[in-house]
């Protein structure tokens, strides 16, 4: 049997793995999960607490209805659910194939988290982190086999975005890689490969938008929405900048900034306004308001 035989192990017809794990529950957990439980994965999700895991059961719940109502998939809801477990015991993590991380973009908390998922991980499986910018080979460092380790970048929201970033460490292998692609693929999306350097490709060059953007409204150049209607209605972003950053949590948006700050220079330092609306505790969609008003917008 064959190295790659070996990593992709009981795959079916789906040509994702069947067994996945998801360390943790959040918007983006929950996407991940319910992308993997579509295309045919048996998930398990972990969370912190009973409290959490609850929620992220929900929350999965809710995208998988969302799901059957659009008719994107066959499955019923029994059919779909039957595939979940969602629990605190990352001993459900002892039999996958493949495992993604999703906890918040703080480098201590995701070295903690990925080292107890890898000491439950078969020697084969793979392990991800779905890192916005947090160095791949940072990470890779802390781990005992960097070589089934990657980024899978996946974005917010994870059922309507067609794209997945893979970021490959100096020690990730190549089989890994192959196999990464063509999962992404089997999920419906688009999987690009780039090397592991700060903010990858999509976050370095979101951030640099997103950022101008601010400065631009904090200088009264344009309003909020006009500044998102020129990039939407000119350049055909389905989105504009500050609407997308409400979007991702101007909490996250300003944790990315710091760390591209200190790794990359000036030109990401991130604007005042920024830092004044995270103390105020406007983070975006998830607080209510941001650069919008949430029950307006």
């Amino acid at each position: 049997m064959s190295v790659s035989e070996l990593e992709l192990g009981d795959r079916g017809e789906s040509g994702v793995p069947d067994r996945v794990g998801i360390l943790g529950g959040g918007r983006m957990g929950a996407g991940i999960a319910h992308a993997f439980l579509l295309a045919g994965a048996h998930v398990a999700l972990v969370e912190r607490n009973d409290t959490e895991a609850t929620a992220a059961r929900e929350r999965v719940l809710r995208a998988v209805d969302a799901s059957i109502t659009r008719g994107a998939t066959g499955e019923t809801r029994p059919e779909l659910t039957a595939r979940l477990v969602v629990g605190v015991d990352f001993g459900l993590f002892s039999d996958r194939e493949l495992v993604v991380e999703a906890v918040p973009e703080v480098r201590a908390q995701k070295i903690e988290a990925l080292q107890k998922v890898e000491a439950q991980l078969s020697a084969e499986a793979a392990l991800a982190s779905n890192t916005s910018s947090i160095s791949i080979n940072d990470l890779a460092d802390e781990l005992a086999r960097p070589a089934r380790f990657l980024g899978l970048h996946f974005f917010n929201p994870v059922p309507a975005s067609n794209l997945v970033e893979l970021v490959t460490g100096s020690a990730t292998s190549p089989e890994l890689v192959a196999d990464a692609q063509s999962w992404v693929s089997a999920l419906g999306k688009t999987p690009i490969t780039v090397s592991d350097a700060p903010g990858f490709a999509s976050s370095r060059l979101g951030v640099t938008l997103g950022l101008e953007a601010i400065r631009m409204l904090e200088e009264g150049v344009a309003s909020a929405a006009d500044i998102d209607a020129a990039m939407m209605l000119g350049y055909k972003h389905p989105v504009g900048p500050l609407k997308l950053t409400d979007l991702v949590g101007l909490d996250v948006r300003l944790g990315i900034a710091e760390y591209l700050h200190k790794q990359l220079g000036a030109r990401f330092e991130p604007p005042a306004l920024l830092r004044r609306l995270v103390a105020e505790g406007k983070l975006g969609r998830k607080s209510g308001q941001g650069f919008y008003h949430w029950d307006e917008a």
